[in-house]
């Protein structure tokens, strides 16, 4: 039968320990590897089972930059709509188990299934009570200084009018993805029990972008619900640098040709040179009809055709119609210009 400690044992081996008697023993961390690694030279990161991270840092950032695009046209567009300023912006970017995003909204709220068919599943946009409600009041002529929030389900005028916002987000969104693939959103159900709705496994990674709305005196939060298998084909693009890379060629491309389509209509004065010469000031004051002013220039020599005063081409003068015309034979190069 094994020894029993007394109290006074105890005390002095705590003491013992204390002191540095008795150094406290540690388990050697031991890692399984079918390499030998100097033990030293691993470095050990915690990871919770719970939340696995199944998305880069860098596709995260690149996801909140995306959103922040959508964040800028989505409060440009509500704005002119409502005839007020109305600023949205991204305040956090995370990833999270789907079962976490439902519980950390509210009941009641605007539940808004998001389909698309480029892509295999759906995604989710939550817009908050708080703003649904001023938003509301504004598109029906109140103030929203005294507005009370109601704790229920929205009515059906409610719901057609916040549908009216919500395809203005849908626009705004497709409109952000763009730089990354042409996808079209649309608007699926909506609920206001966010708990009713299953959209993806409880246990499955979902990226939650979060926005802060700001109209005059009120405030709320919309939230996109993005499950990762929606998004998993797209993570190839969604790389910080081949993102930025496409957005930028694309955005160039597209206004390289918006400002070529408005150049094309515009209007430039065109003149042909016939020949210059220089004159002093007592000669242009004694000029009269019939006087002949004499240059070095042959008379078979081509004109200068310029466009807005630019030298451009050189032309042969003529007649077509009834009308001086002239005939370009090549553009100027830098040899005619000496």
């Amino acid at each position: 039968m094994t020894d029993i400690l007394d109290q006074s044992d105890i005390d002095a081996l705590l003491s013992a320990v204390t002191t540095g008697e008795i150094e406290e023993e540690t388990a050697e961390a031991q890692i399984f590897s079918r390499y030998r690694r100097d033990l030293e030279s691993v470095e050990i990161k915690e990871y919770d089972f719970k939340r696995p991270e199944r998305i880069s840092k860098d596709q995260m950032r690149a996801l909140q930059t995306l959103h922040e695009t959508f964040a800028r046209n989505f409060g440009a567009s509500l704005s002119g709509f409502l005839r007020t300023i109305v600023e949205v912006r991204v305040a956090h970017a995370e990833q999270m188990t789907y079962s976490e995003f439902i519980s950390s909204l509210p009941n009641p709220t605007s539940f808004n299934l998001v389909d698309s068919d480029d892509l295999d599943g759906q995604m989710c946009l939550e817009l908050s009570p708080l703003i649904i409600y001023p938003i509301i009041d504004r598109l029906l002529g109140g103030a929203s200084h005294d507005l009370f929030i109601p704790q229920r389900a929205m009515t059906l005028i409610e719901t057609r009018l916040i549908h009216r916002i919500l395809e203005r987000g849908m626009t705004a969104l497709a409109e952000a993805w763009e730089s990354v693939r042409k996808i079209d959103f649309r608007l699926g159900d909506m609920e206001s029990n966010p708990q009713i709705v299953q959209m993806v496994p409880p246990n499955e990674v979902v990226v939650v972008i979060g926005f802060e709305i700001k109209m005059t005196n009120r405030a709320g939060t919309m939230s996109l619900c993005i499950p990762f298998n929606v998004i998993e084909p797209l993570m190839d693009d969604l790389s910080a640098q081949n993102w930025a890379l496409a957005g930028r060629l694309r955005s160039d491309r597209r206004w390289g040709r918006l400002i070529v389509d408005r150049l094309a209509d515009a209007r430039l004065d065109a003149a042909g040179v016939l020949a210059e010469t220089t004159i002093t000031m007592a000669e242009l004051r004694e000029l009269a009809v019939g006087d002949v002013i004499t240059t070095d220039k042959p008379a078979s020599s081509p004109v200068t055709l310029s466009a807005e005063g630019i030298p451009k081409f050189l032309a042969h003068i003529g007649q077509f119609k009834g009308n001086r015309a002239l005939r370009i034979l090549r553009p100027i190069q830098p040899p005619d210009r000496g």
